[in-house]
Protein backbone atom coordinates (compact mmCIF):
# COMPACT_ATOMS: atom_id res chain seq x y z
CA UNK A 1 0.00 0.00 0.00
CA UNK A 2 3.14 2.23 0.87
CA UNK A 3 4.64 2.11 -2.29
CA UNK A 4 1.45 2.62 -4.39
CA UNK A 5 1.04 6.03 -2.17
CA UNK A 6 4.43 6.54 -2.74
CA UNK A 7 3.73 6.31 -6.68
CA UNK A 8 0.48 8.19 -6.68
CA UNK A 9 2.18 11.06 -4.90
CA UNK A 10 5.24 11.51 -7.29
CA UNK A 11 3.21 10.96 -10.41
CA UNK A 12 0.69 13.85 -9.03
CA UNK A 13 4.03 16.07 -8.28
CA UNK A 14 5.45 15.31 -11.80
CA UNK A 15 2.13 16.19 -13.40
CA UNK A 16 2.75 19.75 -11.63
CA UNK A 17 6.14 20.09 -12.16
CA UNK A 18 5.41 20.23 -15.83
CA UNK A 19 2.60 22.40 -15.84
CA UNK A 20 3.55 25.22 -13.62
CA UNK A 21 7.15 26.92 -13.04
CA UNK A 22 8.65 27.60 -10.12
CA UNK A 23 7.83 30.45 -7.76
CA UNK A 24 11.37 31.70 -6.55
CA UNK A 25 9.64 32.53 -2.93
CA UNK A 26 8.57 29.85 -2.19
CA UNK A 27 9.76 27.29 0.00
CA UNK A 28 8.48 23.84 1.73
CA UNK A 29 9.63 22.47 4.52
CA UNK A 30 8.70 18.83 5.09
CA UNK A 31 8.41 17.15 8.39
CA UNK A 32 6.49 14.04 7.47
CA UNK A 33 8.25 11.97 11.06
CA UNK A 34 6.56 15.25 13.17
CA UNK A 35 4.58 17.85 13.18
CA UNK A 36 6.00 20.39 15.67
CA UNK A 37 8.73 21.51 14.47
CA UNK A 38 10.95 22.30 17.51
CA UNK A 39 14.61 21.15 14.85
CA UNK A 40 16.57 22.53 12.82
CA UNK A 41 13.61 22.71 10.75
CA UNK A 42 12.05 24.89 12.64
CA UNK A 43 14.48 26.82 13.24
CA UNK A 44 15.27 28.20 10.16
CA UNK A 45 11.78 28.04 9.21
CA UNK A 46 11.28 30.84 12.49
CA UNK A 47 14.11 32.57 11.20
CA UNK A 48 12.93 32.56 7.92
CA UNK A 49 9.59 34.21 8.66
CA UNK A 50 11.25 37.45 10.09
CA UNK A 51 11.77 38.66 6.72
CA UNK A 52 8.32 38.08 5.39
CA UNK A 53 8.77 37.94 1.66
CA UNK A 54 8.82 34.24 1.48
CA UNK A 55 5.41 31.85 0.51
CA UNK A 56 5.75 29.10 3.20
CA UNK A 57 4.48 25.23 2.36
CA UNK A 58 4.75 23.01 5.34
CA UNK A 59 3.81 19.44 4.78
CA UNK A 60 3.87 17.14 7.89
CA UNK A 61 2.69 13.91 9.60
CA UNK A 62 -0.62 15.44 10.39
CA UNK A 63 -1.33 15.72 6.58
CA UNK A 64 -1.66 11.96 6.76
CA UNK A 65 -3.77 11.91 9.72
CA UNK A 66 -6.71 9.32 8.83
CA UNK A 67 -8.96 11.18 11.31
CA UNK A 68 -8.60 14.42 8.79
CA UNK A 69 -9.70 13.55 4.88
CA UNK A 70 -9.22 16.85 3.78
CA UNK A 71 -5.63 16.82 4.81
CA UNK A 72 -5.11 14.20 3.40
CA UNK A 73 -6.94 14.95 0.06
CA UNK A 74 -4.55 18.36 0.68
CA UNK A 75 -1.50 16.64 0.69
CA UNK A 76 -1.68 14.65 -2.50
CA UNK A 77 -3.90 16.79 -4.60
CA UNK A 78 -2.77 20.27 -3.70
CA UNK A 79 0.78 20.75 -1.34
CA UNK A 80 2.23 18.23 -4.39
CA UNK A 81 1.69 21.02 -6.77
CA UNK A 82 3.31 23.98 -4.16
CA UNK A 83 6.11 21.39 -3.51
CA UNK A 84 6.60 20.89 -7.15
CA UNK A 85 6.73 24.72 -7.63
CA UNK A 86 9.20 25.61 -4.51
CA UNK A 87 11.82 26.96 -5.13
CA UNK A 88 13.63 25.88 -1.91
CA UNK A 89 12.88 22.63 -0.12
CA UNK A 90 13.96 21.80 3.51
CA UNK A 91 13.54 18.12 4.93
CA UNK A 92 14.70 16.76 8.88
CA UNK A 93 14.05 13.21 7.51
CA UNK A 94 14.04 11.10 4.61
CA UNK A 95 10.75 11.41 2.09
CA UNK A 96 10.19 8.34 0.45
CA UNK A 97 7.80 9.60 -2.67
CA UNK A 98 11.26 11.61 -3.83
CA UNK A 99 13.41 9.30 -5.63
CA UNK A 100 10.41 9.12 -8.67
CA UNK A 101 9.76 12.92 -8.19
CA UNK A 102 11.13 15.03 -10.98
CA UNK A 103 11.93 18.25 -9.42
CA UNK A 104 12.93 21.37 -11.47
CA UNK A 105 16.29 22.01 -12.22
CA UNK A 106 16.56 25.14 -10.44
CA UNK A 107 14.95 23.64 -7.07
CA UNK A 108 17.32 23.44 -3.98
CA UNK A 109 16.52 20.53 -1.83
CA UNK A 110 18.32 20.62 1.53
CA UNK A 111 18.68 17.90 4.33
CA UNK A 112 19.42 19.47 7.74
CA UNK A 113 18.08 16.23 9.74
CA UNK A 114 16.89 15.58 12.94
CA UNK A 115 19.97 15.10 14.98
CA UNK A 116 23.11 16.55 15.69
CA UNK A 117 26.52 14.99 14.87
CA UNK A 118 27.74 11.41 14.62
CA UNK A 119 26.39 9.11 17.50
CA UNK A 120 24.48 5.71 16.26
CA UNK A 121 24.69 4.60 12.77
CA UNK A 122 22.03 6.12 10.30
CA UNK A 123 21.22 6.00 6.84
CA UNK A 124 23.25 3.74 4.65
CA UNK A 125 25.04 2.91 7.63
CA UNK A 126 22.29 0.71 9.26
CA UNK A 127 21.08 -2.95 7.68
CA UNK A 128 17.76 -2.43 5.28
CA UNK A 129 15.29 -4.60 3.44
CA UNK A 130 16.49 -4.03 -0.17
CA UNK A 131 14.00 -2.46 -1.30
CA UNK A 132 13.78 0.66 1.16
CA UNK A 133 17.70 0.88 0.59
CA UNK A 134 16.78 1.42 -3.06
CA UNK A 135 13.94 4.28 -2.49
CA UNK A 136 16.29 5.82 0.26
CA UNK A 137 18.94 5.63 -2.32
CA UNK A 138 16.98 7.13 -4.76
CA UNK A 139 15.91 9.94 -2.71
CA UNK A 140 19.08 10.59 -1.51
CA UNK A 141 20.00 11.72 -5.21
CA UNK A 142 17.69 14.65 -5.31
CA UNK A 143 19.60 16.37 -2.46
CA UNK A 144 21.05 19.62 -3.25
CA UNK A 145 22.78 19.63 -0.10
CA UNK A 146 23.03 17.63 3.52
CA UNK A 147 23.97 20.13 6.34
CA UNK A 148 25.56 18.70 9.00
CA UNK A 149 27.13 20.45 12.70
CA UNK A 150 30.74 20.22 12.24
CA UNK A 151 33.76 19.21 9.71
CA UNK A 152 34.24 16.00 12.01
CA UNK A 153 31.28 14.62 10.99
CA UNK A 154 31.35 15.86 7.36
CA UNK A 155 32.70 12.49 5.82
CA UNK A 156 30.04 10.41 7.97
CA UNK A 157 27.72 12.37 6.99
CA UNK A 158 28.31 12.01 2.87
CA UNK A 159 28.77 8.19 3.54
CA UNK A 160 25.13 7.82 4.99
CA UNK A 161 23.08 9.85 2.98
CA UNK A 162 25.47 8.19 -0.32
CA UNK A 163 25.90 12.30 -1.59
CA UNK A 164 29.47 13.66 -2.68
CA UNK A 165 31.17 15.62 0.26
CA UNK A 166 31.27 18.56 -1.33
CA UNK A 167 27.76 18.84 -0.82
CA UNK A 168 27.43 17.79 2.86
CA UNK A 169 27.94 21.43 4.32
CA UNK A 170 29.26 21.97 8.04
CA UNK A 171 27.24 24.90 9.08
CA UNK A 172 26.06 23.86 12.20
CA UNK A 173 22.49 22.62 13.75
CA UNK A 174 19.79 25.15 13.46
CA UNK A 175 18.60 23.72 16.64
CA UNK A 176 20.88 24.83 19.16
CA UNK A 177 19.72 28.10 18.21
CA UNK A 178 16.98 27.79 20.78
CA UNK A 179 19.24 26.27 23.19
CA UNK A 180 22.03 28.74 23.27
CA UNK A 181 19.91 31.39 23.41
CA UNK A 182 19.86 32.64 27.66
CA UNK A 183 16.47 34.14 27.67
CA UNK A 184 15.03 30.69 26.78
CA UNK A 185 16.58 29.42 29.13
CA UNK A 186 15.06 31.82 31.96
CA UNK A 187 11.66 31.14 30.55
CA UNK A 188 11.94 27.44 30.30
CA UNK A 189 13.02 27.58 34.01
CA UNK A 190 10.31 30.09 34.82
CA UNK A 191 7.54 27.78 33.44
CA UNK A 192 8.66 24.34 34.65
CA UNK A 193 9.10 25.59 38.45
CA UNK A 194 5.99 26.88 38.42
CA UNK A 195 4.36 23.44 36.69
CA UNK A 196 6.55 21.54 39.30
CA UNK A 197 7.55 23.91 42.51
CA UNK A 198 8.96 20.63 44.24
CA UNK A 199 11.98 20.82 41.95
CA UNK A 200 12.86 24.58 43.10
CA UNK A 201 16.20 25.06 45.04
CA UNK A 202 17.44 21.19 43.58
CA UNK A 203 19.82 19.21 40.98
CA UNK A 204 17.31 18.54 37.71
CA UNK A 205 18.16 14.76 36.94
CA UNK A 206 15.88 13.97 33.42
CA UNK A 207 16.24 10.05 33.06
CA UNK A 208 15.59 9.58 28.87
CA UNK A 209 16.15 6.29 27.32
CA UNK A 210 15.95 5.68 23.92
CA UNK A 211 13.07 2.74 22.33
CA UNK A 212 15.04 -0.47 21.34
CA UNK A 213 12.83 -1.23 18.09
CA UNK A 214 11.37 -3.96 19.85
CA UNK A 215 7.97 -4.15 21.39
CA UNK A 216 9.48 -6.89 24.13
CA UNK A 217 12.47 -5.35 24.79
CA UNK A 218 11.11 -1.92 24.94
CA UNK A 219 8.31 -3.15 27.59
CA UNK A 220 10.79 -4.23 29.79
CA UNK A 221 12.91 -1.45 29.98
CA UNK A 222 12.05 0.13 33.41
CA UNK A 223 12.34 -3.22 35.12
CA UNK A 224 16.14 -2.05 35.22
CA UNK A 225 15.18 1.22 36.55
CA UNK A 226 13.66 2.25 40.25
CA UNK A 227 12.73 5.89 40.55
CA UNK A 228 12.40 5.16 43.82
CA UNK A 229 15.43 3.38 44.83
CA UNK A 230 17.74 5.96 42.53
CA UNK A 231 15.99 9.23 44.16
CA UNK A 232 16.76 7.00 47.86
CA UNK A 233 20.08 6.72 47.19
CA UNK A 234 20.98 10.17 45.97
CA UNK A 235 19.05 12.11 48.44
CA UNK A 236 16.59 15.07 48.87
CA UNK A 237 18.75 17.51 46.99
CA UNK A 238 17.82 15.79 43.43
CA UNK A 239 14.89 15.51 41.64
CA UNK A 240 13.83 13.40 38.85
CA UNK A 241 11.76 13.95 35.41
CA UNK A 242 11.23 10.52 33.46
CA UNK A 243 10.61 11.23 29.70
CA UNK A 244 9.90 8.06 27.95
CA UNK A 245 10.39 8.11 24.08
CA UNK A 246 6.95 7.90 22.04
CA UNK A 247 8.11 4.48 20.74
CA UNK A 248 8.88 2.54 23.86
CA UNK A 249 5.55 0.09 24.69
CA UNK A 250 5.36 0.95 28.67
CA UNK A 251 1.92 3.16 28.45
CA UNK A 252 0.92 2.07 31.88
CA UNK A 253 4.20 2.89 33.67
CA UNK A 254 4.16 4.46 37.25
CA UNK A 255 6.79 6.39 38.95
CA UNK A 256 6.48 6.23 42.74
CA UNK A 257 9.11 9.51 43.26
CA UNK A 258 9.62 10.91 39.64
CA UNK A 259 7.95 13.26 37.89
CA UNK A 260 6.85 11.56 34.04
CA UNK A 261 7.09 14.48 31.48
CA UNK A 262 6.80 12.31 29.04
CA UNK A 263 3.79 13.88 27.57
CA UNK A 264 5.57 17.37 27.89
CA UNK A 265 5.15 19.69 24.46
CA UNK A 266 8.50 20.58 24.05
CA UNK A 267 11.63 18.50 25.68
CA UNK A 268 14.09 21.30 24.47
CA UNK A 269 12.83 22.94 28.46
CA UNK A 270 13.66 20.93 29.93
CA UNK A 271 16.89 20.44 28.51
CA UNK A 272 17.58 23.52 29.21
CA UNK A 273 16.38 23.53 32.97
CA UNK A 274 18.18 20.00 33.84
CA UNK A 275 21.62 19.73 35.65
CA UNK A 276 22.12 16.30 34.85
CA UNK A 277 20.65 13.37 31.87
CA UNK A 278 20.69 9.88 32.44
CA UNK A 279 20.38 8.36 28.74
CA UNK A 280 21.20 5.21 27.11
CA UNK A 281 21.85 5.18 23.18
CA UNK A 282 19.52 8.27 22.78
CA UNK A 283 21.06 11.50 20.31
CA UNK A 284 19.51 13.92 23.52
CA UNK A 285 22.80 13.50 24.97
CA UNK A 286 24.35 15.68 21.89
CA UNK A 287 22.28 18.80 23.30
CA UNK A 288 23.72 18.24 27.30
CA UNK A 289 27.32 17.62 25.56
CA UNK A 290 27.10 21.09 23.57
CA UNK A 291 25.69 22.72 27.03
CA UNK A 292 28.40 21.32 28.63
CA UNK A 293 26.02 19.62 30.81
CA UNK A 294 26.93 16.28 32.71
CA UNK A 295 25.56 12.72 31.11
CA UNK A 296 25.63 9.47 32.62
CA UNK A 297 24.86 6.39 30.36
CA UNK A 298 22.88 3.77 31.63
CA UNK A 299 23.00 0.89 29.56
CA UNK A 300 22.36 -2.55 31.01
CA UNK A 301 21.46 -4.22 27.24
CA UNK A 302 25.05 -2.48 25.55
CA UNK A 303 26.16 -5.46 23.89
CA UNK A 304 22.71 -6.65 22.46
CA UNK A 305 21.89 -3.08 21.52
CA UNK A 306 25.25 -3.01 19.91
CA UNK A 307 24.65 -5.67 17.53
CA UNK A 308 21.58 -4.30 16.21
CA UNK A 309 22.43 -0.87 15.72
CA UNK A 310 26.49 -0.19 16.75
CA UNK A 311 27.94 3.14 16.55
CA UNK A 312 30.48 5.17 14.72
CA UNK A 313 32.86 5.03 17.90
CA UNK A 314 34.00 2.53 20.77
CA UNK A 315 30.98 3.79 22.73
CA UNK A 316 32.78 2.93 26.11
CA UNK A 317 35.86 4.59 25.32
CA UNK A 318 34.16 8.19 23.65
CA UNK A 319 30.57 8.89 24.93
CA UNK A 320 30.67 11.88 26.69
CA UNK A 321 30.19 11.24 30.38
CA UNK A 322 30.33 7.94 32.77
CA UNK A 323 28.98 4.32 31.41
CA UNK A 324 27.14 2.21 33.71
CA UNK A 325 25.72 -1.07 33.28
CA UNK A 326 24.82 -1.88 36.64
CA UNK A 327 21.88 0.25 38.16
CA UNK A 328 24.14 -0.25 41.60
CA UNK A 329 26.58 2.15 40.03
CA UNK A 330 23.94 4.77 38.85
CA UNK A 331 23.92 7.28 42.04
CA UNK A 332 27.43 6.98 42.65
CA UNK A 333 28.03 7.95 39.00
CA UNK A 334 25.57 10.66 39.29
CA UNK A 335 26.90 12.16 42.34
CA UNK A 336 30.36 12.00 40.66
CA UNK A 337 32.34 14.93 39.06
CA UNK A 338 31.71 16.18 35.83
CA UNK A 339 33.76 14.14 33.25
CA UNK A 340 34.78 17.64 31.35
CA UNK A 341 37.54 15.75 29.37
CA UNK A 342 35.07 13.45 27.89
CA UNK A 343 32.57 16.00 27.07
CA UNK A 344 35.10 18.41 25.04
CA UNK A 345 36.29 15.98 23.29
CA UNK A 346 33.16 14.55 21.91
CA UNK A 347 31.89 18.05 21.49
CA UNK A 348 34.76 18.91 19.64
CA UNK A 349 34.09 16.10 17.45
CA UNK A 350 30.50 16.74 16.99
CA UNK A 351 30.07 20.74 17.17
CA UNK A 352 32.19 23.49 15.17
CA UNK A 353 29.52 25.93 16.41
CA UNK A 354 27.81 26.98 19.73
CA UNK A 355 25.55 30.33 19.06
CA UNK A 356 22.70 31.54 18.06
CA UNK A 357 23.58 32.10 14.20
CA UNK A 358 23.28 28.45 13.14
CA UNK A 359 20.23 28.88 11.09
CA UNK A 360 21.41 32.15 9.76
CA UNK A 361 24.59 30.03 8.25
CA UNK A 362 22.39 27.79 6.71
CA UNK A 363 20.02 30.31 4.95
CA UNK A 364 23.11 32.57 3.97
CA UNK A 365 24.60 30.06 2.11
CA UNK A 366 21.57 28.08 1.01
CA UNK A 367 19.16 30.76 -0.64
CA UNK A 368 20.67 33.23 -3.04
Amino acid sequence: MKKLLYKLYAFLFNISAVIFPVKENRIAFVSMHNENFRDSLGNVYERLKRENRYNFVLITREDLSVKKPLKVFSFFFIKSRLLATSKYVFLNDNFMPMGKMNFSKSAVITQLWHGEGAFKKFGLHIPQPEDLRKREIAANRKLTYVVCSSEGVRRIYAEAFGVEESRVLPLGAPRLDYLADERNKAEAKEKILALYPEAKGKKIILYAPTFRDDEERDGALLDSFSDEKLLNELGEEYFLFIRLHPQIHTADAEFKAAADVTDYEDVRELILVSDILITDYSSICMDFCALDKKTVFYCPDLSRYRERRDFYFDYEAFVPGRVCKDFEDLAEAVKAPFCEERNSKFKKMNFDFFDTKNAERVINSIIK
